[in-house]
């Protein structure tokens, strides 16, 4: 598992500088070196051409408000896993924010940090069950071919 934690491309997304700063020393605490913060919607946008596999998105920000951004990754590309933050503990933004296609949506609070790393597993489970996926479909392929 440890060499699949390199290969994730992380941004971060938060106006609050010192949130982003937070979580990007927490991830590299946790062994991830790809990674980038924006403190803008409109900067992440503009960087998705990096293709991250993971987006920590602040879901209240001054230029574009996270459901606007999360619409917009999601238009670029559907596979990229976006992770909406809040200081917001409203259900119904958690529900919208789920139904424009976040992979999850946390709360920020004393656990945020921890909920990530929770969040981040889950993404590697799935990666990983995925590529098993695929390598199934593969021999069973070639098994058919010879």
């Amino acid at each position: 598992m440890e060499t699949n934690k390199q290969n994730l491309k992380f941004f971060i997304v938060d106006d609050d500088r010192f949130c982003a700063s937070v979580y990007e020393q927490y991830l590299k605490n946790h062994s991830y070196e790809d990674i980038i913060c924006f403190s803008s919607g409109e900067e992440c946008l503009d960087e998705l051409h990096q293709k991250p596999d993971v987006i920590f998105l602040d879901h209240n920000m001054e230029d574009l408000n996270g459901f606007e951004v999360l619409k917009k990754i999601k238009r670029f590309d559907p596979n990229i896993y976006v992770i909406m933050v809040s200081a917001q503990e409203n259900i119904d933004t958690a529900v919208n924010a789920l139904k424009y296609g976040a992979f999850d949506y946390l709360v920020k609070d004393a656990n945020v940090c921890e909920k990530m790393t929770e969040t981040i597993d889950k993404i590697l489970k799935i990666k990983e069950e995925m590529s098993q996926h695929k390598l199934k479909g593969f021999r069973k392929f070639f098994s058919i071919l010879f």
